[in-house]
Formats: C-alpha cells, structure tokens, sequence
C-alpha cells in the first residue's frame, strides 16, 4: 500500500491532487488505523482481502488540463463511494496524455462494512467515467477493446482465479453427488456428507449444508441456490424424473435505470424555490448523459431507430406479459383439475359403499357430506376436462411441475423486458424533451 501510494504522489508525476476524508501524505496509516477499528467492532479480520482499490482513468492529449482531470476523477469516486469510503485522486501529468490514479480504502469510513469487488465492476467503472466525461462534454471510447498486449485478460487472469463461493461449492458439491446416481434422498445425503459437506436438518425437513473451511449453513432451497436446487427438485432428479439441474452463470451487474427529466418551469410555477431549481439542473444533465449513453451502446444512430427499439421493447414485454398470463391460467386449471381428481379418489368408495347399499336413507344421512364432497369433485373434474379423457396422476404432476418451471423462467424474462422497456420508454421520452417534441405533443394536447 505504501509503495502504491508513494507511486500516485511522486512529485515528478504529480499535476494535482485532492482527497476525501484522509490526508494522502497520511493515507496508507489513516487506512489502516480506520481498519483497526473495524476489527475492533466487528470482531472480523481484516488480513483477508483487499486493503484498498484502484482506479485509472486516462484523457485524450490535450483534452483536459491537470485541474479538470483531477476534479472529474474526484466526482468519479465519489459516485463510486458513494461518499462512504475515504480516497484519494493523483493526476500524473508525465506521460503524452493525463490519467488520474484514484486509491480508496476497501473499509468504510463508519466501519460498517468493507467494499467487495464483483463480477462486472470493470464494466460498471467504465460506464459510471463516461458519463461522468458526456456530463462534462468530454469523448469517450467508442468502441473499447479489452485486451493486453494483443490477447483478452479477464480479471480473474490478472489476479488469478477467485476461489467459488460457499453456494457455488454447494451447488457443484449436489450436482457431483447426482451424477453418481443415488438410490434415494437419504443416499443423497450420504454422498455429500462422504464429499465433506456437514448435513443439517432443521425442523420441518428443512436441509443445509455446511461447507468445509465455512462457518454459515448454506440451506438447500431454490432461492438461496437457484432453480433446479429445491428438495424436491433434488428428489425428482434422483428419481429420474428431470435432469441434473445446471450451474447458474454469473451475470454483469444491471445498468442503472433511466429516469425521466424534470420540468423545471412547471416545479418552479409550484412554488419551488433556487435550491430545487439548481439541483433539478444537475440532475437533468446526469439523465441526458445516461440517455446517451444508453444510445452509444444500443447503437441508436438515428431517431427512428430509436423509436423502432422502443416498440419493439414494448412489444416484447406486453407479448411475454400475455404468455405469462396464459401460462398461470393453465397452472391454475392444472391444479384444480389435480385437486378434484384427489377428491374424487378419496370420496368414490363412499359412493361405492352408496350405491351398494342400493342407495339406502340412512346410509345417506350417515355419509351425506362425503357424498357431497363426490359430486361437486364429479362436476369439477367434468367442467375442467370439457369432454377429454381424464389423464393420469402421474401425467398431470409431470404437466403442472413442467408449467411451474415455465412461470418461474418466464417470469425472469418477462421483469427483463419490463426494465428493458421502461428503460427504452424513459430514454425515448428524455430525447423527446432534448429534440422538442414533447412541447410539440403537448401543444397538440392542449389545442384538442
């Protein structure tokens, strides 16, 4: 850290320089000293991962003076940060264009909780600089290429691999015992205690597992491990009844939404006041930037393309809306129909015993509410089939587990292209503002 930080502030580099809660002739004790006192707090150690993070950003030759390149690495970290994490900006001026070395601590400053890299944070810095850079009318890479030296690194190759998550090794652990085809659940189990996994059954059958070098039970359902990691789907599997479930793929952080513009004149003729007026100005242009941003990397060139990309947003969420619709609705007769089956199966013998009795009064008053309970199963079971054969328990379990895998993907989709739209739709309507056509609608709206 030392030595990181006498790097950024070497004099015969050094153009300017700002910081945020921390001295940087200081910083690298300041850190640590704010890192003691987590460990304090928390009683968690801080030797395991990082002590603090980097960023680089670089500026065309002759774009930017020193000053301006360390006041937009400032504003950059400090939407990073979330002003919540001490750093420091060192704009080096010794190389043919200005870059900024931006160090913050990987500790918060109120020692709540420490900064973890994710999947996709490259990706996410990038996007956060350029439109730090469009709001100051500054370029940006069009189309970056990321790769050294000829050859694409990703981050796990430039620090090495990051070792799997508990849940991934839990997944990976489930997955291996399914391949060795167990004979049933409990056999399951054996397998995965025998791979080193600690077995936990709590109370109504709930199951974790306690993974080797872990001190938190990683519990056996789908929203902890993903679809196709429930107990039941774990028991269908053994059971040869669907497939291995396959390991989720990590995913890039989203994009932050879009949000829609403020009208200024209209707020002000409410009575806000100056202070309203010069944040609304600000946060104008943040929006702007991120409208064109979103155009920049959707290759919207034009305004009918993007007006096509914004109906066809639409189109895609209401068409997977209706799907999802129809989906539910057969779900829901599916389980009807399933229910009134098991109805009628456990009410027939009393009609049978009914019917034997040569449809006696007094057995009739003796088992009145089963033989209700038949009848109405009887009509269900005839309004729900509408003339078709009476399929198999056994089919209809395999149709309803089939259509709930079907609602939950298609419910993924579907809030996708729900953010996608209201994206598209959000950014179609700040250009509206920009090129004036929103004033043109509304004079339209009014002339009506």
């Amino acid at each position: 850290m030392e030595e990181r930080f006498a790097y950024g502030l070497n004099p015969k580099k050094l153009g300017a320089v700002s910081a945020y809660l921390c001295d940087p002739a200081s910083a690298p004790a300041e850190f640590l000293l704010l890192k003691s006192q987590y460990q304090a707090e928390t009683g968690r150690a801080v030797e395991r991962g990082a002590l603090f993070f980097q960023i680089r950003q670089a500026f065309p030759p002759g774009e930017v003076t020193p000053e301006e390149a360390n006041k937009i690495g400032y504003e950059t970290a400090m939407r990073w940060t979330k002003g919540k994490y001490q750093f420091f900006v060192c704009t080096h001026i010794d190389k043919g264009h200005i870059h900024n070395h931006i160090y913050y601590n990987s500790t918060a400053q109120d020692c709540s909780r420490k900064f973890h890299n994710f999947i996709g944070s490259s990706f996410a810095v990038r996007r956060l600089s350029d439109r730090v850079c469009i709001e100051h009318e500054l370029s940006v890479i069009q189309n970056p290429k990321q790769h050294s030296k000829g050859r694409f690194l990703h981050y796990g190759q430039w620090i090495g691999e990051k070792p799997p998550s508990a849940q991934q090794r839990v997944r990976l652990g489930i997955v291996a015992a399914l391949e060795q085809k167990p004979a049933d659940f409990p056999a399951f189990l054996r397998l995965m205690e025998e791979s080193g996994f600690q077995v936990k059954q709590g109370r109504g059958g709930a199951i974790s597992f306690l993974v080797p070098g872990q001190d938190k039970y990683t519990r056996l359902r789908a929203s902890t491990l993903g679809p196709g990691f429930d107990p039941d789907d774990i028991r269908a599997a053994i059971a040869g009844e669907r497939p291995i479930p396959e390991l989720p793929q990590d995913s890039p952080a989203p994009a932050r939404r879009v949000n829609l513009i403020i009208d200024i004149q209209e707020r002000m003729a409410q009575g806000k006041g100056p202070a309203y007026e010069r944040w609304a100005k600000v946060y104008n242009i943040k929006q702007m930037a991120a409208a064109l941003l979103y155009l920049r990397e959707h290759g919207l060139a034009d305004y009918e393309a993007l007006v096509a990309s914004t109906e066809a947003a639409v189109d895609r969420a209401h068409k997977l809306a209706e799907e999802l619709r129809d989906t539910e609705a057969t779900l829901s007769k599916t389980s009807e129909l399933m229910g009134a089956v098991v109805q009628y199966a456990k009410t027939r013998p009393v009609f049978d015993g009914y019917k034997a009795a040569r449809y006696s009064r007094k057995y009739l008053a003796q088992h009145e509410a089963e033989l209700a309970d038949y009848r109405m199963a009887k009509v269900a079971m005839s309004e729900l089939l509408g003339g078709a054969k009476l399929p198999k328990m056994d089919t209809l379990k395999k149709e309803h587990r089939e259509l709930s895998e079907k609602k939950k993907a298609l419910y993924a989709e579907y809030r996708k292209a729900q953010a996608d739209m209201r994206q598209a739709v959000a950014v179609k309507a700040n250009i509206d503002h920009l090129l004036g056509h929103a004033d043109e609608q509304k004079n339209k709206a009014q002339e009506r």
